[in-house]
């Protein structure tokens, strides 16, 4: 800083000492659970900004995160009688010092630019750091393998890179925070390049065996040079582009956050409520899942508590990831340290209307029974026996009444559930390759009998268009491609796990829809049972616009997360091509038949591009930005409007929230701890005649590397419960 600015700023300071802040802003009257304030700095108000109250007085961590007005004025709203440090964090500002209040106090809080623009980069979101990396050119595809071009020869086309490089590296945690751009846990200067550093980094821990797959299918030698390349230029002093500050709606975001889980064990997703009726079970507690347990935090009391899963035969014990096991490269954070922790395989859960928590896990060897394949005289074995034999994961329920589980064994192998508004209470749940499952837990809470309670089919087009399905049928092969016979219907899927059914979720007309992943572009599948399931087992396929030689605006890939508004509208993030899509099958002229090749709809779709920078190199829309899941907030519940789809930016430190009738972006930003990686959400409304304080959405800290997180080894997640105000100083 030079002499002039230094003296200018200063002479700013004492402007403002001596008009006094009441000629900027007056501070808003504080009532007695609540902190105001104005956050000014040399010139003038700071607009736009975190006003961040944290405390440790309870047994979670607690704080409360709001942005300021036009003018600077802040106010933290329904504080619990504590000791708080308080503090600002904004774009552009180096972090304040911190300031103690308690409740019904009234501060002014100074702000200070940051020093050079890297020292104001260090909080940019990941996702602006992760844009520098410059993919491969599309000029560059197919890939010719390691002693070609250094490209995984199943890279086909760039999107195939860029599809399989997201759902393989962002899919677990972020790209382009400190942990991964700098690689601050090891000593560069024992490595003899950047690129040994990258390749040993991708080696560690219990997820190393997942990494080490992952990057040798998209190319091993090419990644490690790109990613290698990247870290130089970031060293040598190359930034990103600076994001915008919260503006219009998103300076009404109020945070709550509670600490929970454990620093080597992940929280996949959590649940607070049954989706059907977000009213159920105001103010109770919010579960989380994971690899490694389920946690339970009450937010009124700041309790927390984790239990670890049972299951039916004992499985071995594994630390730090539900993705991989131990390496001979030892975890860079923890070493050999063992976390203690039993993983179970755990990954989403939901709640029905009686308060229990429904799970998929692990309950039982990955061996699938008898009573399931071929020759068994199960009816839907018999239609269709699972071909598949290894299938690890299930269902289990818990009970916080009786504190009891129950577990449930699927011939099927489960990912994400979903509750049906239906007479029979179906659970359907998606992770398959082959066919999408269902249970009816009302048959099985009046039987116990999981198999008679379970049913299943194949995922068969009718590609003859007679408007039936009739054995036999064209069969894909292990790898999903399939010679079709046109005389016949189709069966599409195949035993690749990296095609199995992702998201899951019924429809308002009867049906069930899932999202598979790969092969790009990716396919919506709808399911109708019909009146004689398995054998009226009817589906229809729909893929994303895909055409790379058109306008990129108009074509992309990569459904994950699926969701339905109370119209019919499905909704899936394409986490691949960095859109959130719509698709509206009324607009369809064909379901089915010949034409029905999965590209016959482009009507049905609109595609809107998410928030951000993009990377390098890109042809299309492919941004830095990584959406895991989707959810659409069918009864309001976060105070935008009822039906408002939601993606997770995992790389991007936030919830997306589109308003579909003008295509505006609310961008949900957490701005501490630096790391907020969500996989799934969902919302309750509390008080519905409270206004925005009896409604929220919840969401975590989902990453698989607690550890990347700001503040580093010790980090545990956080459950967040986003809020909307009518405007930035509402009590």
């Amino acid at each position: 800083m030079t002499k002039r600015l230094r003296a200018s700023c200063l002479f700013g300071l004492a402007l403002l000492a001596a008009i006094g802040l009441s000629a900027l802003q007056r501070a808003p009257e504080a009532a007695g659970d609540s902190l105001t304030g104005v956050v000014a700095s040399a010139t003038g108000p700071e607009a736009g900004v975190w006003v961040i109250a944290e405390t440790d007085d309870f047994e979670t961590s607690f704080r409360k995160i709001v942005v300021t007005d036009d003018a600077g004025g802040f106010l933290v709203p329904d504080l619990p009688a504590a000791d708080y440090q308080v503090w600002v964090r904004g774009y552009g500002l180096a972090d304040s010092a911190k300031r103690a209040a308690r409740p019904g106090d009234s501060l002014d809080l100074t702000a200070t630019a940051a020093a050079t623009p890297h020292d104001a980069a260090q909080i940019y979101p990941a996702n602006y750091w992760y844009s520098l990396l410059e993919v491969p050119p599309a000029s560059d595809f197919p890939g010719t393998g390691p002693r070609g071009n250094g490209i995984g020869t199943a890279m086909k086309t760039q999107a195939d890179w860029i599809d399989r490089m997201k759902d393989g590296c962002q899919l677990c945690h972020q790209l382009g925070n400190q942990a991964t751009r700098e690689m601050p846990m090891l000593d560069l200067e024992t490595f003899d390049s950047t690129a040994e550093a990258w390749n040993y980094r991708i080696q560690a821990g219990g997820a190393g065996p997942a990494m080490t797959a992952e990057i040798n299918r998209i190319g091993r030698p090419r990644a490690i040079s790109l990613y290698a390349d990247w870290s130089d230029r970031i060293r040598a002093g190359e930034l990103p582009p600076a994001p915008p500050r919260p503006t219009g709606i998103e300076r009404n975001v109020v945070l709550s956050m509670w600490g929970w889980g454990h620093p080597q064990g992940m929280v996949h997703d959590n649940v607070s409520t049954d989706k059907r009726d977000p009213t159920l079970y105001p103010g109770g507690p919010i579960y989380g899942v994971g690899g490694a347990g389920l946690v339970v935090t009450d937010i009124a009391t700041r309790q927390s508590i984790r239990m670890d899963l049972p299951t039916r035969i004992e499985r071995p014990r594994r630390s730090n990831s539900y993705q991989g096991s131990s390496t001979a490269v030892p975890s860079l954070y923890y070493g050999d340290e063992s976390a203690g922790l039993i993983s179970r395989g755990a990954h989403n859960p939901m709640m029905d209307g009686k308060g229990r928590v429904w799970i998929t896990q692990s309950v039982r060897p990955a061996e699938v029974p008898a009573w399931c394949l071929e020759g068994s005289d199960h009816p839907y074995a018999k239609y269709y026996p699972i071909q598949h034999q290894a299938e690890s994961r299930q269902i289990s329920s818990y009970d916080p009444d009786t504190e009891k589980f129950v577990l449930i064994d699927t011939c099927y192998f489960t990912h994400h559930l979903q509750f049906a508004d239906d007479e029979n209470d179906t659970l359907w749940l998606s992770g398959s390759t082959e066919a999408i499952g269902w249970l009816n837990t009302r048959l099985y809470d009046a039987t116990g009998d999981e198999r008679a309670a379970q049913g299943w089919c194949p995922t068969v087009i009718d590609t003859n268009g007679d408007g039936v399905i009739t054995k036999p049928w064209n069969e894909p092969s292990a790898a999903g491609d399939v010679e079709i016979d046109p005389a016949r219907d189709t069966r599409i899927g195949s035993l690749d796990k990296f095609r199995r059914a992702y998201g899951v979720i019924p429809h308002p007309d009867g049906s069930v829809w899932i999202s598979r992943r790969f092969p790009v572009p990716g396919q919506l599948v709808r399911l109708e049972l019909g009146d004689n399931p398995p054998e009226t087992c009817k589906s229809e396929v729909y893929e994303p616009p895909y055409d790379p030689t058109g306008d990129p605006d108009d074509w992309g890939y990569g459904p994950r997360g699926i969701d339905v508004d109370t119209n019919g509208l499905v909704w899936t993030a394409l986490g691949g091509s960095g859109h959130f899509a719509s698709f509206d099958r009324t607009q369809c002229a064909v379901l089915n038949g010949p034409q029905a090749t999965g590209q016959h709809c482009a009507a049905g779709w609109r595609l809107y591009q998410t928030p951000g920078p993009r990377m390098k190199g890109v042809d299309g829309t492919a941004n830095a930005d990584y959406h895991y899941y989707s959810w659409v907030d069918q009864f309001d519940a976060l105070g935008l409007g009822a039906n408002v789809p939601i993606a997770t930016g995992t790389s991007s430190d936030a919830l997306l929230a589109l308003l579909p009738e003008t295509g505006e972006w609310v961008t949900m930003r957490v701005p501490y701890p630096l790391g907020f990686y969500s996989r799934g959400l969902d919302g309750r409304i509390d008080d519905a005649a409270a206004g925005w304080k009896g409604r929220g959405v919840w969401a975590s800290f989902n990453t698989g590397s607690t550890f990347h997180l700001e503040g580093g080894k010790g980090t545990t997640s956080e459950i967040v419960q986003f809020q909307i105000r009518p405007h930035p100083l509402a009590e």
